[in-house]
C-alpha cells in the first residue's frame, strides 16, 4: 500500500511577527528562511520596531528538533563604523534563545560594473546566518548546491595538509565535474532577475538564495516559514519545491504582493489570513 502525498498550504498571515509566531503550533516548523530589515536602514511599516531577541525565542519554539533557520542579514555603517547588528544578533539567539551556529556563510552579491566608493570599500556581501536546533539538521542535502570544478577531469596528486600540522600524501585521482559548496555564496544582485512584481519591495533577495536553502536543509512536504515574508519570495520558492510554506507580513501592501507574486507562479491555492 502507497503513502498517499502531503497536503501543502500556503498561508499568509497579515500581523506582527512576534504575535503571530505565539499562534503557531509549538515545534511544527521545519525551516525558516528570512531577511530581516536592520539598522534602520529601510522604513518598512510605520511605529513598529524588530526585537530580535523575542522574536529568536518565538522562533524555536514552533521549530521541530533539527529545524533550521536561516538569516540573511548585514550591517549598516555609520559614521565609518560598523554596526554590528549580524554579530549582536548571532551571539544573542546562541546565548538567550536556545540556537546553535551551524554555520554563518557570506552572500556575495554582484555590484553595478565599474562602481566606486570614495570614503569606503563597496559593500558587496550579506551574511546567511544558518542557526540549528538540536545536536543535528533533521534534513540536509548538499547536491543541489555542488559547484563546477575548475580543473574538472584532469589529475590530482600531492599532500594535504593535516589538522596535526603533519602531511598526507594524495594518491593520484581525477578531479570531479562538480565539488561541494563552500562557505561563499555568490548570487547575481536580486533586481536582475526581471521580475515587476518582486521589484515594487524595496529589499529583496535572489530567489535561487531562497532555494537553495530550502533544497539544502528541507524535504518534499516540509513546513517552510518567513516572518517578514516582503514580496514573498521564500513562499515562491517553497511552493514550488513542494513544501508547505507560512509567510508573515505587517505591511498590507507587500502582502498583495506576495499574493500576486503566488498567482503568477501558478500557486492558486494560496491563502490569505
Amino acid at each position: 500500500m502507497t503513502e498517499s502525498a502531503p497536503t501543502l498550504t500556503t498561508d499568509i498571515l497579515t500581523g506582527d511577527c512576534v504575535d503571530v509566531l505565539a499562534q503557531l503550533d509549538r515545534e511544527s516548523v521545519h525551516l525558516t528562511v528570512f531577511s530581516p530589515p536592520y539598522d534602520n536602514i529601510r522604513d518598512y511599516a510605520k511605529n513598529w520596531n524588530l526585537d530580535y531577541q523575542k522574536l529568536g525565542n518565538e522562533l524555536y519554539d514552533v521549530t521541530a528538533d533539527g529545524g533550521i533557520c536561516a538569516v540573511v542579514i548585514g550591517d549598516g555603517t555609520k559614521n565609518f563604523a560598523k554596526s554590528l547588528t549580524t554579530f549582536r544578533w548571532a551571539i544573542d539567539w546562541v546565548d538567550n534563545s536556545g540556537w546553535r551556529l551551524f554555520e554563518c556563510c557570506i552572500y556575495s552579491r554582484h555590484g553595478n560594473p565599474g562602481a566606486w566608493w570614495s570614503k569606503r570599500f563597496r559593500v558587496d556581501h550579506e551574511y546567511i546566518l544558518i542557526f540549528l536546533k538540536g545536536k543535528r539538521p533533521r534534513h540536509f542535502n548538499k547536491v543541489p548546491l555542488m559547484v563546477p570544478s575548475k580543473h574538472a577531469g584532469k589529475m590530482y596528486s600531492g599532500t594535504d595538509r593535516l589538522t596535526s600540522g603533519g602531511f598526507k600524501k594524495i594518491e593520484s585521482k581525477a578531479v570531479n565535474d562538480a565539488k561541494c559548496r563552500g562557505t561563499i555564496w555568490d548570487y547575481a544582485t536580486s533586481n536582475t532577475e526581471g521580475n515587476r512584481l518582486k521589484s515594487e519591495h524595496p529589499a529583496t533577495y535572489p530567489d535561487k538564495l531562497a532555494e537553495d536553502l530550502v533544497l539544502c536543509f528541507s524535504d518534499t512536504g516540509d513546513l517552510v516559514l518567513d516572518p517578514m515574508c516582503g514580496s514573498g519570495t521564500t513562499c515562491v520558492v517553497a511552493a514550488k519545491n513542494h513544501r508547505s510554506t507560512i509567510g508573515i507580513e505587517i505591511n498590507p501592501e507587500y502582502v498583495e504582493i506576495a499574493e500576486k507574486r503566488l498567482q503568477k507562479e501558478g500557486v492558486s491555492d494560496a491563502r490569505l489570513f
